[in-house]
């Protein structure tokens, strides 16, 4: 008789799938710029720094954050992204030096497997106390270059875009 793995043995003994392989090319070292729109009246505020990249195991990818956060200055943040073949979804958490929130992302790739959106929940910044619906999306537009957006869902059901990062790979002779 043949056995079958577990749901719980797949989950501990997870080989690197299609959905892993895509997230290898985040890995590396990156400068970005970004610009954010702290509100209606208020102009966009930018912001430059640097991010390293590395993959755990083919599995996960850890990113370092190092730079300047609209209104909140110099802050360190740490992402992390995988794929979890059970819930056959992306999975992830962001942290950043600035708050104590942490946040849990969801998400999942476009039909052209050029964009990645990670769903999450969290603070409003409507500076009410409640949870808001938020989305990353990140997009490839070359292998050097990637562009990430913000968005909340706000209380008119709209997705609105506050926040734009140009990431460059930082590739030798161009530093």
């Amino acid at each position: 008789m043949e056995t079958t793995k577990t749901q719980q043995e797949q989950a501990m003994q997870t080989e690197p799938q299609k959905e892993h392989q895509w997230l290898q090319q985040l890995v590396g070292e990156w400068t970005y710029e970004t610009e954010v729109k702290m509100g209606q009246e208020k102009p966009p505020e930018k912001a430059t720094g640097t991010e390293n990249v590395r993959s755990l195991s083919g599995l996960w990818i850890l990113a370092e954050v190092q730079g300047e956060m609209p209104g909140c200055g110099a802050a360190t943040t740490i992402m992390t992204i995988g794929y979890d073949p059970y819930k056959q979804g992306f999975v992830g958490t962001w942290i950043g030096s600035m708050m104590s929130y942490l946040w849990v992302y969801d998400g999942e790739l476009d039909a052209s497997e050029n964009m990645l959106t990670l769903n999450s929940e969290g603070p409003s910044m409507s500076g009410e106390e409640k949870m808001a619906k938020y989305k990353d999306v990140i997009k490839f537009n070359s292998d050097n270059h990637r562009v990430m957006t913000s968005h909340v869902l706000g209380d008119d059901g709209q997705w609105h875009q506050f926040m734009t990062a140009h990431y460059r790979r930082k590739v030798e002779g161009n530093d």
